[in-house]
């Protein structure tokens, strides 16, 4: 079973992240400009928080905020689910349904390592899928 350390690996650690005092603005560009659909605070190189389209959505939009003078540390979701490197794949899913999130920081100790999101799971099962298909069609066709 593939790990959430080889799914990194695959897909990159590259990670795209904000500093606590930058602007809920600054920080929707940046989801926007790259589509990502959330941006991980770092104060140094230590996680504090997450903010996501739906952190935009509930705690600045709905609550009237303004994006230019909020600050993301303001509404950014502070309560961080996270997963270690051995974490499976199939655990990433579960962890994100069970605690409806979309997004999974990978950490080792405090050190962080990458993120996997919902949509790395689901391009993950599509290979997986493929290659099962490939394999059932070589071996039905090719059978002697």
């Amino acid at each position: 079973m593939k790990t959430a350390r080889e799914l990194l690996a695959q897909k990159g650690t590259t990670v795209v992240a904000v500093a606590p005092s930058a602007t809920v603005l600054a920080a929707a560009h940046i989801m926007g400009d790259g589509g990502f659909g959330a941006v991980l605070v770092m104060d140094g190189t230590t996680l504090v928080g997450i903010f996501t389209e739906r952190d935009t959505l509930r705690r600045v939009v709905a609550a009237e905020r303004n994006p230019s003078t909020t600050s993301v540390s303001e509404v950014m979701t502070t309560s961080m689910i996270t997963c270690i490197p051995e974490t499976t794949v199939d655990e990433c899913g579960a962890i994100m349904t069970r605690h409806r999130i979309r997004h999974l920081p990978v950490v080792d100790g405090v050190e962080l390592l990458g993120l996997v999101s919902i949509g790395d799971l689901l391009a993950h099962r599509v290979r997986e899928q493929e290659d099962t298909i490939r394999y059932l069609n070589d071996y039905m066709f090719n059978v002697r």
